[in-house]
């Protein structure tokens, strides 16, 4: 039962049945079969359909929670019997907010030094999506804002705090301030991250607290986007503090805090908060309690 769980897994996260198949790597017709055998095992309908996939029903819903559970314990038990026999190996799936990529080396660097045999895929989401993908089991672990949206059933390891930077040049406007207020960062052009970003969404109410607003003269969805455009010496933005640090300054490139009020938000470690969980995210969760220690 636990491959045909895996396939409504499959179309909640891709709400197409021709898409969710080829991601199961069987056919349209094996996949449909799948389903249909589920519900008749169950004895109940689980998916709203015509043509097409439409949604699921109340009782599919409840079958989806129940099946990320079952699939998670499933997974985590495979993990544990392939560990006990080869060590911890495997592969390590972690989403991370744009303005925390950086920071994930100091977690995956001494993770691999301690465990070679095991592989890594870093993804770039959302905070809403690492959500979703932590909730469809599509990854093992996030990094996100931990105090500023709820997180659901997840455990949280705070890792840094971030601060807020201004990043222009010394010759552009405020550029030869020691510090600057949300307010007067409201008056410059600046290229920021897209409106679906957790971020962007921060800093446009820092900026509407002042009495401003975000009119940026250009958005991205990816920090090295506007960093580029900013070491040119013709843009500015608004970027956590330790990003800045970590992407680098230049001579003509300042980092100038922001403050009035100086706000501050937790990233951290997320990871579906199950027990028992899967050995490599046992290892992940240590990692990172060491590294919160030694970024305090």
């Amino acid at each position: 039962m636990i491959d045909k769980l895996e396939y409504l897994l499959a179309l909640a996260r891709e709400q197409n049945f021709s898409k969710a198949a080829a991601s199961c790597g069987v056919t349209q017709p094996t996949f449909s079969s799948g389903i249909k055998q589920l519900e008749e095992t169950l004895g109940v309908l689980l998916v709203q359909r015509t043509s097409r996939f439409i949604g699921f029903t109340a009782e599919g819903e409840r079958v989806l929670d129940w099946a990320r559970t079952i699939v998670a314990d499933s997974r985590a038990m495979r993990d544990e019997l392939r560990t006990l026999k080869k060590g911890l190996n495997g592969h390590l799936k972690i989403a991370a907010i744009p303005t925390a990529l950086p920071m994930v080396s100091a977690l995956t660097t001494p993770y691999r030094a301690k465990h070679p045999n095991v592989k890594f895929t870093i993804l770039s989401r959302t905070s809403t999506e690492i959500l979703s993908s932590l909730e469809n089991l599509e990854v093992d672990a996030g990094l996100t804002y931990i105090d500023n949206e709820p997180l659901g059933r997840l455990r949280a390891i705070p890792l840094y705090t971030e601060h807020y930077r201004l990043l222009t040049s010394d010759e552009s406007p405020l550029g030869n301030r020691d510090r600057v207020t949300w307010a007067e960062v409201a008056t410059i052009p600046l290229c920021l991250l897209t409106p679906d970003m957790q971020n962007r969404r921060i800093i446009d109410g820092l900026l509407h607290a002042a009495g401003g607003r975000a009119e940026p003269t250009l958005e991205s969805n990816s920090m090295i986007v506007l960093f580029s455009h900013v070491r040119t010496g013709r843009w500015a933005s608004v970027m956590p503090e330790k990003l800045a640090l970590t992407l680098g300054l230049t001579e003509r490139l300042r980092s100038i805090p922001i403050v009035e009020p100086e706000a501050t938000h937790q990233i951290g470690l997320v990871v579906p908060l199950r027990e028992p969980s899967t050995p490599l995210t046992v290892a992940l969760v240590a990692e990172a309690t060491y590294l919160a220690k030694t970024m305090v």
